[in-house]
């Protein structure tokens, strides 16, 4: 081997090896991150157990009694966990909204009314832009909750109901940044927001409600009759039909099956092309048989104003694709193809 070649090796070596090295150092602080803030968070859970407790029951108290909405507020990176901890309320049943400190100064203070409940975050506890606006909302007697790091802070003096989201030191490794601090203070709003739901009685009919566009919203909020086929997209013969013609309903209607139904749209039975196929095992000749003969009777039906959700349960539960959808008479007035409620997103 050659000088050059050994310059080169050694070279690789070393870049390999400084990499390697620089891995290994970004995980270990990756892990240390974490371990900062579940420690924080353990720490907070402890402090609630005992100390904070009374606190916690107080600041849930006033967000209970509170008969207008739930201002949260906060600048910097507290203003950005406040922004996540008022949709957790709004979306849970409390009314809330985040308020910018600084642009409540210039007129959005105007969105406060006397029947609201204030949380207002600083981890020094002595932002400017937020204590500028405090003896305003005071004097509307607006309730107070304050999240601070600092119980001697200004913010935690004028409070009503001070929570410590105190922590011992910031994961970032200048011990600068908000991290586990923000964690922290997320995690108790969470908290918060948690128990004060559950306080409620709000169900996950509730929570539909407010997320109509989520998975949840969909299978909680949609009904049978949002989805079903109705009129001419319903495949249905009398009785009396040949068998022939009932398997061209079939293909017309695209469904895989065909209801049987009296004059008066009384379903007396359903036809499938599972059926045909175990008809086809047993019979050769097709030609006199009419569908009543083949059909099977008192099928199962669903209601139009069930739960799309309760279709696809029946369905999973017996095995089948298609589901007739029948009124309190028993009489036709939809069907229901497990691709119907796919396209709904009801799965």
């Amino acid at each position: 081997m050659n000088t050059f070649n050994l310059l080169h090796d050694v070279a690789d070596t070393a870049t390999r090896l400084s990499a390697e090295a620089t891995t290994s150092h970004a995980l270990n602080l990756a892990l240390e991150t974490l371990q900062i803030e579940s420690d924080a968070i353990l720490n907070l859970r402890t402090r609630l157990a005992q100390a904070d407790a009374l606190g916690f029951t107080q600041a849930m108290d006033l967000i209970l009694g509170c008969h207008g909405r739930v201002v949260v507020s906060g600048i910097g990176k507290s203003g950005h966990i406040a922004r996540k901890i008022a949709a957790t309320f709004a979306s849970t049943g409390t009314p809330s909204f985040f308020v910018h400190p600084a642009e409540a100064a210039h007129g959005d203070l105007g969105m406060v009314t006397p029947q609201d409940v204030l949380i207002a975050i600083s981890y020094s506890g002595e932002a400017g832009e937020l204590l500028a606006i405090l003896p305003i909302v005071k004097r509307f007697g607006v309730k107070l909750i304050a999240m601070t790091g600092n119980a001697q802070s200004t913010l935690a003096q004028l409070a009503d109901v001070h929570l410590s989201v105190q922590v011992d030191k910031e994961a970032c490794t200048l011990n600068l940044a908000p991290t586990a601090s923000t964690t922290v203070t997320l995690a108790l709003g969470d908290a918060l927001a948690v128990a004060v739901l559950d306080a409620r009685g709000f169900k996950e009919e509730d929570f539909a409600r407010s997320h109509p566009g989520g998975a949840l919203g969909r299978r909680l909020l949609t009904h049978v009759k949002d989805v079903m086929r109705t009129g001419d997209a319903i495949p249905q013969v009398g009785p009396d039909t040949q068998l022939k013609s009932a398997l061209l309903e079939i293909t017309r209607k695209g469904m895989a099956m065909t209801a049987v139904v009296d004059e008066r749209q009384t379903i007396l039975g359903v036809f499938t092309d599972g059926d045909l196929r175990r008809l086809m095992e047993q019979e050769s000749h097709f030609s006199t048989l009419k569908i009543a003969d083949v059909m099977r009777k008192n099928p199962r039906s669903i209601r139009p104003e069930q739960l799309a959700v309760e279709a696809v349960e029946m369905m999973e539960t017996h095995r089948i694709n298609q589901l007739l959808v029948a009124d309190q008479d028993h009489r036709l007035v939809g069907a229901l193809h497990i691709h119907d409620l796919t396209r709904a997103k009801v799965i």
